[in-house]
């Protein structure tokens, strides 16, 4: 099953991630070394939390891209 990252507002709403395109992973493993290297420029094209989903399932989330204060 492939895994993405669902990328939200703080409300929960769902937004694009302007330019970056959408990432599909073979698994759990990789889309979190790719979010680790990505985080910033996500947060750069406004999106402020994610949600790792496992085809349709969340797996866990949502996670602020925010760093703590």
């Amino acid at each position: 099953m492939p895994w993405t990252w669902r990328y939200e507002k703080t409300d929960g709403a769902v937004v694009g991630a302007g330019g970056l395109q959408e990432a599909i992973f073979a698994n759990q493993g990789d889309a979190e070394s790719w979010l680790g290297e990505n985080w910033r420029a996500l947060l750069d094209a406004g999106v402020d939390q994610v949600t790792l989903l496992d085809d349709e399932r969340a797996e866990y989330g949502p996670m602020s891209l925010h760093p703590e204060s």
